[in-house]
């Protein structure tokens, strides 16, 4: 099984380093549009090759997607941490009325009624 996760993972290098050295021309990046950068009296722009901005926003899409799921799911989280809570009471207060049921009986059967 590892030799498979190795083999995909050199499958996705060598897909990745394709298409790095297919986009390897120079593109300039604007933050804002021409019309609007005019209100401000600021065009700021920077120069990459194309293959940074493709991978750049793969990894910004990637790390968006986990934060939204991970904000999304924060209603199940905080559900499964109080059903954990009542369990552990429920089996305090179990605990305790057994050995409350067991008070001066033989110990014997209070360790097999336990038991069961």
């Amino acid at each position: 099984m590892r030799y498979v996760r190795y083999l995909c993972i050199a499958i996705f290098a060598l897909a990745i380093i394709s298409v790095a050295l297919a986009n390897r021309a120079m593109v300039s990046l604007q933050l804002l549009p021409g019309e609007i950068s005019g209100w401000f009296a600021v065009n700021p722009s920077m120069q990459m090759p194309l293959f940074l901005v493709i991978l750049g926003s793969v990894v910004v899409g990637l790390l968006v997607g986990f934060v939204w799921e991970w904000i999304r799911e924060h209603g199940q989280r905080a559900e499964a941490a109080k059903q954990a809570r009542e369990m552990r009471r429920l089996e305090r207060e179990v605990a305790r009325l057994k050995g409350e049921k067991h008070k001066g009986s033989d110990e014997v059967l209070a360790l097999l009624d336990e038991a069961s």
